[in-house]
Formats: C-alpha cells, sequence, structure tokens
C-alpha cells in the first residue's frame, strides 16, 4: 500500500481565491477536510481520506518532503460548445511531494478553486514501470445528507436515486460519476472525474467501508512508467447555481487540440431509432425523416444502425444523395465492436487503416458526423479508443457523437468535435421499459443538477407521439428539454408527424432553435422537483422549466438577471391538457413572471433583448 505520510512541515490550509472554500490538513496520511463559507458560517463539506495510491508491489509509504509556494491558476479559454462560450476560472494551487525510501516520488497536485476542489496524483519520474492496484482516495460525508446517486452500469444509463439516511440496500454498491450531495440546506457538492489521458482508464465510486464513504475505484489496474498523471478528481461546491453553472471540469481538462475549428457546426437532428427501431434499414422510413430535416430547416438527420443494409428502394448512397438535394446533412451511425450488440456495420472504426478509410469515404461523400455505439466499461484501452477516433475524425472534419458510452470527462474542450454523449438515461427507453413513464417527469428534473453538470447529454428530447411505452409528460415539458438539457446535436426523437402537428408557433420554435450557448443560468430548481434554466444565444434568451410532480405547480421567472433592454417575450406554455399549447405574447416590461404549469408540465419562455 502507497499513503502519503507526514514528516516535515508545510502550511496546513489552501483557500479559494474568493475565501470561500478553505481546505485544511494537507498534507496528512489522515487526508483534509473541506468547507465552505456560506455567509458567516463555515459549513463542512467533505473529509477527503485515505490520501495515496495502491502499488501492485510491497512499497513502503510515503513520507512528506516539501511543497511548493502557493500560486495563482487562472482559466481563460473559448469552446466551441457547451454552457457558455467564454469560459473563466480563478484557483489556487499547490504540490506537496513525497517520496518513499525505494526514491520513487509522489506528487499531490491540489487546486482550490471558486467553484470547487481539484486535485491529482502525479508520478513525475520513474525510472521503471511500475503497476497501480488502485486508489484509497475516499470521500467522507456525513451521515443523514441527501444525495443523488447512479448505480453504476455498463453504459451509464440508470435513474439517479435520491436518498437522505439510511437506505436499504444503499450501502456496498457502485456508483458512477458524477454524484451530487447536499452537505447542508442549500450548500451541495458534486463529484466526478476529468482530463482522462492515455494511459488512464475510468473510475467510479464504491461505499463497501461504509454509507457515506466513498472511495474512488479504478476500473483496471495500471502500468506506467515516465511520467504519469492521474485524472482530476473534481469537487464541484457551493449553491445549486454554482454547481450547475461551473465549468470546472473543463476547466482542469486539456486545452483545444484542433488549430481550425471553424468546420465544426452544431444544430438540430432529425432522428429515426425513437419511432422506428430498425428505421435505418428501409429507405423509405429514411426519406421522410430526411423530408422531415428539410421542412423543419434542420442542418441534420442521422442515419442509424443496420443502414449498410438498407433496402425498399435505396440503399445508403442513394439516401446520401437524397439528403445533398434537400440540402440536409446527414450524419451515420456505427458500431464501436467492443461489447455486446452486433448491429452492423461493424469492424469499421477498430483499426487505424480501416478507420481512416471508412472517414475518407464519408468526408468525400458529405457526411459531417459519425455516432459511434456500444462501448465496453471504462478500461484503459477503451478510453484511448474514444482519443483515438476523436484524433482520426478531426483529420477529415468528422463531428462526434459517443452512444452506449462513458460520461463526458472534460473532452468536449480538448477535442470540440466531440458534440455529445448519450451516458444518460434517456427518451430511448420508453423502447425498452414503462419505467420511464412514471419517472420521466422527477428524472428529467435531475439530470440539469446531475449527469448534465459534466457535459452535453444526448438525450434525444422532445417527443408529441409514444414510442412502444407512453409518456405522461405535457408537451410544454417536452419542448423545455430542448433548453434545459445542453447537446451540441440535439436529436429530435419524435415521428416526424408529432411535429408537424404542433402549433405553428411551436414548429417556428423548433426550426430556429439553437444548440450553441453563450452563457447558462439557473434561476431556480431543486433537484428532482423542478428546474428552471435560461440559456443565451445572440440577442435571445431562451428560458426552459420543467414540473418534476404528479402536481400542478407555479414556475416563477425572474427575468431580471438580464441585463438588456427586453423587447418582447413570446411564452409557449401548458394548454388545459397535457397535448395542447398556450401560447402567448408578453410585454418586455414583465420582469417576474409566474408560469401555471400542469403535473408533469412546463413552458418555453424566448425573450428577444436589445443588441448591446
Amino acid at each position: 500500500m502507497f499513503l502519503i505520510g507526514v514528516s516535515g512541515k508545510a502550511s496546513d490550509v489552501l483557500r479559494s481565491p474568493n475565501g470561500k472554500i478553505v481546505v485544511s490538513g494537507v498534507p496528512s496520511a489522515k487526508g483534509f477536510k473541506v468547507s465552505y463559507k456560506k455567509g458567516n458560517e463555515a459549513v463542512p463539506v467533505v473529509d477527503i481520506n485515505n490520501v495515496g495510491l495502491q502499488f501492485l508491489q510491497a512499497d513502503t509509504d510515503c513520507v512528506y518532503v516539501d511543497s511548493s509556494p502557493v500560486v495563482p491558476v487562472e482559466e481563460d479559454y473559448t469552446m466551441v460548445t457547451g454552457k457558455r462560450r467564454h469560459c473563466t476560472n480563478q484557483g489556487n494551487q499547490q504540490v506537496f511531494h513525497f517520496k518513499n525510501d525505494r526514491d520513487v516520488c509522489l506528487d499531490l497536485e491540489f487546486r482550490v478553486y471558486n467553484d470547487g476542489i481539484a486535485f491529482r496524483y502525479v508520478l513525475p519520474e520513474l525510472k521503471e514501470e511500475i503497476g497501480i492496484a488502485g486508489e484509497k482516495t475516499t470521500f467522507q460525508f456525513q451521515d443523514g445528507i441527501t444525495r443523488w446517486t447512479q448505480k453504476l452500469s455498463q453504459a451509464y444509463e440508470d435513474f439517479y436515486l435520491k436518498s437522505k439516511g439510511r437506505v436499504a440496500d444503499y450501502s456496498k454498491n457502485q456508483w458512477g460519476f458524477p454524484a451530487l450531495f447536499e452537505v447542508s440546506d442549500a450548500v451541495f457538492t458534486l463529484v466526478s472525474e476529468a482530463n482522462i489521458g492515455r494511459g488512464n482508464c475510468g473510475s467510479w465510486l464504491n461505499n463497501v467501508s461504509g454509507e457515506s464513504a466513498y472511495q474512488v475505484e479504478m476500473a483496471q489496474p495500471a502500468k506506467v512508467s515516465g511520467k504519469w498523471c492521474s485524472p482530476w478528481r473534481v469537487a464541484i461546491i457551493g449553491s445549486l447555481a454554482d454547481v450547475v453553472e461551473s465549468t470546472l471540469i473543463t476547466d482542469v481538462s486539456e486545452p483545444c487540440r484542433l488549430t481550425d475549428v471553424s468546420w465544426i457546426k452544431p444544430g438540430v437532428v432529425s432522428w429515426i431509432y425513437w419511432a422506428y427501431n430498425h428505421g435505418s434499414n428501409d429507405y423509405q422510413i429514411v426519406k421522410k425523416y430526411i423530408d422531415f430535416a428539410a421542412d423543419f430547416h434542420l442542418p441534420y438527420v442521422l442515419i442509424d444502425a443496420e443502414w449498410d443494409g438498407m433496402a425498399n428502394g435505396g440503399n445508403v448512397d442513394d439516401a446520401l444523395r437524397y439528403a445533398k438535394e434537400k440540402h440536409v446533412s446527414p450524419l451515420l451511425w456505427y458500431n464501436s465492436s467492443t461489447a455486446w450488440c452486433l448491429y452492423g456495420p461493424l469492424y469499421r472504426l477498430n483499426k487505424p487503416e480501416t478507420r481512416q478509410k471508412e472517414f475518407a469515404w464519408l468526408e468525400s461523400v458529405g457526411v459531417k458526423g459519425i455516432k459511434v455505439d456500444f462501448f465496453h466499461p471504462d478500461s484503459t484501452s477503451v478510453m484511448n479508443y474514444f482519443m483515438d477516433i476523436l484524433e482520426d475524425a478531426a483529420k477529415y472534419h468528422l463531428m462526434v457523437n459517443f452512444h452506449g458510452a462513458t460520461i463526458p470527462r472534460g473532452w468536449q474542450r480538448t477535442y470540440p468535435h466531440m458534440m455529445s454523449v448519450e451516458g444518460v438515461y434517456g427518451a430511448e427507453w420508453y423502447n425498452n421499459k414503462e419505467v420511464l413513464t412514471d419517472s420521466a417527469a422527477w428524472h428529467n428534473c435531475t439530470l440539469p443538477f446531475t449527469r448534465n453538470v459534466v457535459g452535453p447529454m444526448d438525450y434525444t428530447p422532445c417527443t408529441f407521439t409514444d414510442s412502444q411505452h407512453p409518456h405522461i409528460t405535457s408537451n410544454g415539458h417536452e419542448l423545455a428539454l430542448l433548453v434545459v438539457f445542453e447537446s451540441a446535436l440535439q436529436h429530435l426523437a419524435d415521428r416526424p408527424e408529432g411535429y408537424h402537428a404542433q402549433p405553428a408557433e411551436v414548429r417556428s420554435f423548433i426550426s430556429s432553435l439553437p444548440t450553441v450557448w453563450e452563457d447558462t443560468k439557473l434561476l431556480d430548481g431543486y433537484p428532482s422537483h423542478h428546474v428552471v434554466m435560461a440559456r443565451k444565444n445572440g440577442n435571445c434568451w431562451y428560458v426552459g422549466g420543467l414540473n418534476g410532480t404528479n402536481e400542478s405547480m407555479p414556475l416563477a421567472v425572474d427575468l431580471s438577471f438580464i441585463p438588456e433592454t427586453i423587447k418582447g417575450i413570446t411564452l409557449y406554455a401548458d394548454g388545459r391538457e397535457s397535448n395542447q399549447f398556450a401560447v402567448r405574447n408578453l410585454s418586455g416590461t414583465e420582469k417576474n413572471v409566474q408560469v401555471d404549469c400542469l403535473p408533469r408540465g412546463g413552458f418555453v419562455m424566448k425573450v428577444e433583448v436589445e443588441p448591446q
């Protein structure tokens, strides 16, 4: 076991630049404590215990040698997609140096930002290959707090279960990132990881040692040499707005590696699978979705699994030509061929030479992006495979959407053509089980505070008709998902007639929907209950509200955060029935608006402002 011990003296307090987050007790084999200043109160957030790595070899514990001076760190960069285009953050960093009696050096790089903490382990100068068996880092919370955690699954597709205090069968489970904890009244922390590089596997949490003790568990042991860095362990800390609006995951991730990003064009996509599970092997059905995209002025159509067997009047080449005639850009689905599903096309991306040949063909026929599906869990080889696909796709100007895959861990900054990732219990599950019917409303009100915080989320929202199992959320709720959920490629899941049947104002809204945001604000909400989110694009603010309960609920919208003069407001609210809209215009002088929502209802508000 390779744990940090203390020998020597160092400052044991590290603060964020704004003074709100304080880390005490570093360096210490017992770990350190994180607190948050709420007014005049210092709120305990989490104790991080058992700091260190466990090696495969029998090594003695490290002892503290010395530490670097505290230095400021500042992140200031531009994103192609995400919560906001221009991202900034400030923090303080200190590096603690340790060594064992075999002269193996270990650094703990620790940062305290204004909206959270991030730390990682670094082996700076290994003289020989060593094996890392695992990590001992443990996030120890107080018993009895409320938490929203998802049981670990291969595709990160399950509900974020809300629990408070002791809950049957809660302990001794594995939990996927991210995990949200309400550590005190209106003080939250969201724990995840970021910046997985080559040679890293993914990780998750387990609480085998105690109900409120969450240990970082690596997906597999690692053999490392030279310089090795673990991913960043990240805890976003503050109010719910601080958590939801944070860009800390990308702040600590590697900068953009592309010199030219002009070809990356986010947008809305027509998507076939939700209504027709095997529709992409039918040329006539594919044409129907291309026509829908053209009718609604959508830039993209996704031709999904089994397109390599397309028949009924045409093949994939015919479909690509038809899309070009309709001025719609196609995206194509691929199987990662690493896991359990045998839908085709298969084995076209696994080897560099076949992958690049396929990508060259895609670029030559006007395909603008790929969806790659069905990945094996978070092993090192799969993480490297993600990066192989991203790096080769960039050479051929192909945007990428990963499905049946791990959650985002900051790659949307490093590889900005990574437009979206599934890793979510999304609308396609109406195909699979009946459980989403009764749970979708509260589930949709949990995702903005959990999964969507860490990166783009391809939920495939906004369905007005039914798939295999019915939905009971209102049409207003469904429309609001397009604003509340962030994804650079926003796939419209419903069948074309579901959209054509909506009022003209709603059709126009969908036709002009942006998927790139200059800013994001959480206006109101509580996980699993309700959410009101605002996002800005150009001279418009889009406000989406969701009622996650089975009762009618008024949602308050305070527009005083908007600095510009408001020209006008269009409200797309619930009608008298759940399948109806009430569309009306509001005065630009109204800064506080109350919107009445049906059970499991919602609304969208489009706020036009004067240019600044």
